[in-house]
């Protein structure tokens, strides 16, 4: 049959017309090898090459009998191909199953270049299953993996060429960027890699000329081949959007290179600033984030994420009264409301007191920090951290660094461009703060002590406010930088401008300052200087080649964990009978009261016990069979779903066995819950 009559099975294709003619040129006989591959391929016929080599390039139909056959030569004086014989048609039936010898790793590397271009979290799976769609072709999961890492590597180098260009790529920051920090540090006799560490001068300028005191820290760990944790200290702008002010990926965690990050940020606002702000540091409570904070910021206020801080009070008491009282103590503005916090805590549990002392106040509550933390409690830069090492865990170092600085770049554009178009005074989140501040002012009275000093009188209580030290004795205007409801009443009062009266890193001109400079593009690697002179100070010379790290991600897929029932963060109860080894049914006490008539008709009714008896053996091992699958965990909200799933099937079946009404089916659900949560906790249980 002659080619023209078979068609491509999806538009897809790269080949805008799958056909051969006599005359037909290719620029090279790679490009004339692909070629013929794609087209055998889409009209599924093997290919067998009978000779390829420098002049020429000969093949046929795989198929005996079947006279197919194209023969390419090279054209005299030019480095082209052309066809000069071809048999174009078919008397095979073709390749009839899906597998088919052209669809190399090489084959697929080209088939899916395009869409790893625009997406690198590209997957395996969905690859073969593509090809499998688009093509009619089906691959190995273990051909599309190597397809992906060969069309990777075309797209953005090797992970080792990243390295090796580190030293090139700092040096080019440097130069299209000056007064940026860029720095790259070896150890070792082999030149492995040791740490990164870049802030650009536009970062630098904004951080300290127009945004809060607040500096944030936190690390993500990289996945890609070679491993890594990415650490990063971002400020916030006076939008409450996080700003990066430095980044650094270091070979492994550990609290030297926390000490080592922290040294190159006092070292970078050192240099910047002579007057260099009180800083308020907010990370997560780790030792080695805590020693080198102390070490190199010992003036800072430093103050932890909430979010540890809760999920630790909250796994020690798992009691949702106290969890919400502990939450209104941490936003208690002064220490009189706080104390009566922690007086209501200490009447529902005493063992609230010695938490305490593990965890002190001055850490966490604002009555008793000194800082200000400008209403940041929890760790903004954390999601962006993770959406980093997402997006960029299998992009070389190099690359991954390029595609920060792209983001950066987009940011500051953007922002710059926005900033532009708003005149008021403020930014508009403020605008919105200041305005409901004004709203509230207007149901207090106002009692002016003299120029500066104002009582504020209301049902609740009354405060006193100084306009000039900008100081209200409810301290939020201390504690957030924008004047309180009282302090918009007293500076409404003698005719003042509320929005004159905050901070200024809430301005429109601080919003604008803190981008107005620009991250200047880098030129492509082809054009990077690799050989020349080195830094002093450890940084890695430009002739040195730098190796990958030592640490490397181990082959095959990360190991299962063995769950136990230990892990099950529920309390342990233990009730026994006095009398003999058994259960003691008075155990079923955790149950509220109008499960105990249902347990009592189940204690009347032999056949329905057991029949509950092998109830708990099924969700058991149902539940346990998904544990395995790790498709839950014990101790997670899963799990508990889990659970709850498999006695709601259980709880439909058993009261139509016994002609129950659907209220009693939810009752009969309810108690098998809890009775099923219960046995968890106890010595005998069914695990």
């Amino acid at each position: 049959m002659a080619d023209h009559a078979l068609t491509v099975p999806n538009d897809s294709l790269s080949l805008a017309e799958p056909t051969l003619s006599i005359g037909q040129e290719f620029p090279d006989v790679e490009t004339c090898r692909r070629t013929l591959k794609d087209i055998a391929i889409a009209l599924h016929f093997d290919l067998r090459i009978v000779k390829s080599d420098r002049s020429r390039f000969i093949a046929k139909c795989s198929k005996e009998g079947c006279p197919w056959r194209v023969h390419v030569a090279k054209c005299p004086g030019v480095p082209t191909f052309s066809i000069r014989t071809l048999h174009g048609e078919h008397t095979c039936e073709g390749v009839q199953n899906l597998h088919h010898q052209q669809a190399s790793v090489g084959w697929v590397a080209r088939s899916v270049e395009a869409r790893i271009r625009d997406n690198p979290q590209y997957k395996p799976k969905e690859i073969l299953q593509d090809i499998r769609d688009q093509h009619g072709v089906a691959v190995s999961y273990m051909q599309a993996w190597r397809g992906k890492e060969r069309s990777m590597a075309a797209l953005h180098g090797t992970y080792e060429e990243g390295y090796r260009l580190l030293p090139a790529y700092c040096e080019q920051i440097r130069k299209t960027n000056p007064g940026s920090i860029a720095s790259v540090f070896a150890t070792g006799q082999e030149n492995c890699f040791h740490r990164l560490f870049i802030s650009y001068r536009a970062s630098i300028y904004g951080f300290i000329n127009a945004c809060r005191p607040l500096l944030e820290l936190d690390k993500a760990n990289l996945k890609g081949k070679y491993l890594g944790t990415l650490l990063c200290a971002a400020g916030v702008d006076a939008e409450d959007a996080l700003f990066p002010l430095a980044i650094a990926i270091v070979d492994v965690e550990s609290d030297e290179n926390w000490m080592w990050f922290m040294s190159e940020l006092r070292k970078l606002l050192g240099v910047n600033t002579d007057n260099m702000p009180r800083l308020t540091i907010l990370s997560e409570r780790q030792r080695g984030i805590v020693e080198a904070v102390e070490t190199h910021f010992p003036s800072a206020f430093h103050c932890f994420c909430l979010r540890y801080v809760s999920e630790n009070f909250r796994d020690t008491f798992k009691n949702t009264k106290l969890v919400n009282i502990f939450w209104n103590a941490v936003y208690a503005l002064t220490t009189v409301e706080f104390e009566a916090k922690i007086s209501e805590m200490v009447e529902i549990s005493q063992d609230v007191i010695p938490w305490f002392q593990q965890f002190p106040p001055q850490l966490w509550a604002i009555a008793y920090f000194e800082g200000v933390r400008y209403g940041h409690f929890t760790l903004g830069v954390t999601e962006l951290l993770y959406n980093w090492a997402l997006e960029c865990h299998e992009l070389p170092v190099v690359q991954m660094m390029e595609y920060i600085r792209h983001q950066l770049t987009s940011w500051f554009n953007d922002r710059r461009e926005m900033g532009m178009r708003w005149t008021s005074i403020l930014v508009p989140s403020t605008e919105r703060q200041i305005m409901e501040a004004i709203a509230d002012a207007r149901c207090y009275q106002v009692l002016r002590a003299n120029e500066i000093e104002f009582e504020i009188v209301s049902t609740e209580r009354t405060n006193i406010v100084d306009i000039r030290s900008r100081v209200c004795s409810c301290r939020r205007w201390q504690l957030y930088g924008l004047p309180c409801a009282h302090a918009a009443a007293a500076l409404l009062s003698c005719g003042q401008n509320v929005h004159l009266f905050a901070e200024p890193c809430f301005t429109v001109a601080s919003y604008r300052e803190t981008y107005s400079q620009m991250i200047n593009a880098i030129p492509d690697k082809s054009r990077w200087k690799e050989p020349g002179e080195g830094a002093e100070g450890g940084v890695a010379k430009l002739d040195i080649t730098i190796r990958p790290p030592k640490t490397r991600r181990p082959p095959g897929r990360p190991k299962k964990k063995v769950l136990r029932v230990e892990n099950f963060k529920r309390p342990k109860r233990i009730v026994q009978c006095g009398r003999s080894s058994e259960p003691d049914e008075s155990a079923i006490n955790d149950v509220p009261a109008k499960l105990l008539s249902v347990h009592a008709y189940l204690a009347r009714q032999p056949q329905l016990r057991q029949l509950i008896e092998d109830l708990m053996f099924s969700v058991t091992a149902t539940v346990l069979k998904r544990i395995e699958n790790q498709s839950v965990q014990i101790g997670d909200l899963g799990f508990e779903k889990a659970v709850i799933w498999e006695l709601e099937t259980w709880s439909r079946i058993i009261p139509s066995k016994f002609l129950w009404h659907k209220p009693e089916q939810h009752l009969f659900l309810a108690y098998l819950q809890a009775y099923y949560f219960l046995l968890l906790t106890k010595p005998y249980s069914l695990f």
